[in-house]
């Protein structure tokens, strides 16, 4: 039986950590440390304020936009989240299938539990691949070739990931990544019946306690424990080098995610890079790290007219999408909203959540007199 559609974000989260061990709903909501991030983006993107025209006809509004030469309905993409297979049973496919029936890309995590493969068989979504890299540059060049052969049209490089982040609250509630048994974790489990008999229990049934699907098989036990050696261990070292070497080897679009200053910017678009996301990681790395909507205008004005700008964090409404756009993206991402969704009502859900979305941006723009995505540019003042 289906769900009834959520009103809103804040809504369909509340469902969300009805459904979700509350282990596995921290790891995808909460922060870092202190969590002072998480808070700044809340005041960043509720404090940004619009400059409405007025006496526009906004009675034919359209969220069209073009990203990288791709026509699109909304100028949105699906995030890449890691595991996001454990919200919800495949909820990779999911998530890819909700993208498809929006019409826009879905950026497959290198920390999958689906590989890309099945992501492209089972989707028939137009696919992006985000890329960690590891310590060995061949198996990550390996990685590359492999989302190549799956058709991704463009690869993600996650710049702002040098170290593992201190999420405390992991350690406290007993959850990890990869599935670490124990007694606090599987009685979170147990009193969460419906997601474990509808996601837990399906893959016991279905091959056993799921893992990274893009780690080579040598490095993956039956468990689902990940034997991170010397090879494919987060690599510290990575540098401009690695954007020329991935520049030469990739021949599709190339992104560099966790941009937040605009001297890197300029380094990547003189490197041929395609495009940025202006990105904290959703307050998840870094606590205190500067909130997108803070520096995205200065940066917009330094390469968007050299690579496509887009942004990522914190969004929650679709006049937060509006306020990225009006300081100078061209796209938003969105990944702890479309998981809300996923996690009550599969594709379904995250299918709702994105058109909740489009109408609230769709909505927002005709109070803005904006009656195209491009209007929006000069509605939003810039954060002093």
């Amino acid at each position: 039986m289906a769900v009834t559609a959520s009103l809103n974000i804040a809504e369909a989260r509340q469902r969300a950590r009805a459904r979700l061990p509350r282990g596995l709903f921290e790891y995808i909501d909460r922060g870092t440390e202190d969590e002072t991030g998480i808070a700044t983006s809340k005041t960043a993107l509720d404090g940004l304020v619009f400059k409405p025209r007025v006496l526009v006809d906004v009675s034919k509004r359209d969220a069209t936009t073009r990203l990288f030469g791709v026509s699109q309905p909304m100028p949105l993409v699906v995030a890449p989240t890691a595991v996001a297979g454990l919200v919800w049973y495949d909820g990779e496919v999911e998530l890819a299938k909700a993208a498809a029936a929006v019409g826009i890309p879905f950026c497959v995590s290198t920390q999958s539990i689906t590989s890309i493969e099945r992501i492209a068989g089972e989707s028939g979504a137009r696919l992006w691949f985000q890329l960690y890299v590891w310590r060995s540059r061949e198996r990550t060049r390996e990685l590359v070739r492999r989302a190549e052969r799956a058709g991704a049209e463009a690869l993600v490089l996650t710049v702002d990931t040098a170290v593992t982040p201190n999420r405390e609250y992991n350690i406290r509630n007993g959850f990890g990544i990869p599935i670490k048994p124990s007694l606090r974790a599987g009685l979170d489990c147990l009193a969460h019946p419906r997601w474990f008999a509808g996601v837990f229990a399906k893959y016991l049934r279905n091959g056993g306690v799921p893992t990274y699907a893009h780690y080579p098989d040598e490095f993956r036990t039956a468990l689902g424990r990940v034997a991170v050696g010397d090879e494919i261990g987060l690599a510290q070292d990575v540098g401009w080098d690695d954007v020329r070497s991935l520049r030469d080897d990739w021949k599709g679009k190339l992104i560099l995610k966790g941009v937040l200053r605009a001297d890197d910017a300029e380094k990547a678009a003189e490197l041929g890079v395609d495009g940025i996301v202006v990105s904290n990681h959703g307050a998840r790395n870094l606590d205190h790290a500067i909130h997108p909507a803070r520096c995205l205008a200065d940066i917009a004005d330094r390469v968007g007219d050299r690579v496509t700008v887009l942004a990522d964090s914190g969004v929650r409404r679709g006049s937060h999408v509006a306020g990225y756009l009006g300081l100078g993206a061209q796209g938003v991402l969105l990944g702890r909203a479309v998981l809300y969704g996923l996690a009550t009502d599969g594709a379904a859900g995250a299918q709702a959540v994105l058109e909740m979305v489009r109408r609230e941006l769709l909505t927002t723009m005709g109070f803005l007199g904006a009656p195209t995505v491009a209007d929006i540019l000069g509605t939003v003042e810039r954060p002093g």
